[in-house]
């Protein structure tokens, strides 16, 4: 979520530069079909959807424990004591900026289906991430409707843009930083979903938030077997550098209180 702010709009028009940009299109095409076809690390949505999974969240399935260490193990930084206490008090526009992120999260894998239209296996689990996302999107908008909260204007914070800033300009790693950002979009969404239901003071939003970490737990790694498959490099380098970048943005204080913003100034 999803990616987590400058608007993740931001990172589906970064996808579209890469047709006006000099690389060989050809040999990537084939990087990641062979790496998309060939393993099942790689694949973007390894699971169906559940034929549990409902718009309605009274009739989703009970949340399974999920082991979180990998997702604590990639970031860099844990939320702070003082952002789950402010979002706690202004649940109404955590809510709500949950739901821009779902949204612009399939936008994103949206944006990703056009660019790959060259491996069948690809467009399957990315379609299946964009109904995945989506489904999300109707479920956080009939938690708003539920709750009777209006939808209100939310300026984007300055999470993405954070990281937006430090992407490479050249193709194809510029494509493989935008995926690497949007691992730590995905990361960082599972890790605050999880100490959210924690406290709040509502169960069955809990349990919503609770229910949503089995399929966040695994987009990160999605994002990141993408990006590997799009580089002749070993991307390690520039994870460990988005990810100290991504816990500075975490951690330092915020003027704006977002789904993804540091620590409340």
């Amino acid at each position: 979520m999803t990616i987590i702010q400058q608007d993740l709009a931001t990172l589906q028009s970064t996808t579209n530069t890469i047709d006006s940009d000099s690389i060989e299109k050809k040999s990537i095409e084939e990087n990641v079909s062979q790496t998309v076809n060939n393993s099942a690390d790689t694949d973007l949505i390894e699971e169906e959807l559940s034929e549990e999974d409902s718009v309605d969240i009274t009739h989703l399935r009970t949340p399974i424990k999920v082991d979180l260490s990998p997702v604590y193990n990639f970031l860099g930084a844990r939320t702070t004591q003082a952002w789950v206490n402010a979002a706690i008090e202004n649940l109404p526009m955590i809510i709500q900026d949950h739901a821009n992120c779902e949204k612009k999260a399939a936008g994103t894998a949206m944006n990703l289906i056009f660019r790959y239209e060259f491996s069948y296996d690809l467009q399957r689990k990315l379609a299946q991430l964009i109904r995945e996302e989506m489904l999300h999107y109707e479920q956080v908008l009939g938690i708003m409707n539920e709750r009777g909260q209006e939808w209100k204007y939310l300026s984007a914070g300055r999470y993405a843009k954070g990281m937006l800033k430090h992407k490479r300009t050249y193709e194809p790693a510029a494509m493989v930083d935008v995926l690497i950002i949007g691992a730590f979009i995905e990361a960082r969404s599972c890790e605050r979903f999880a100490a959210l239901a924690e406290v709040i003071d509502d169960e069955r939003l809990a349990k919503y938030y609770r229910y949503l970490l089995k399929s966040e737990s695994r987009h990160f790694e999605d994002y990141l077997a993408l990006a590997q498959s799009l580089s002749d490099e070993n991307i390690d380098e520039r994870v460990a550098f988005f990810k100290e970048v991504e816990a500075e943005l975490i951690s330092s204080p915020d003027a704006e209180l977002r789904f993804h913003s540091g620590t409340p100034a």
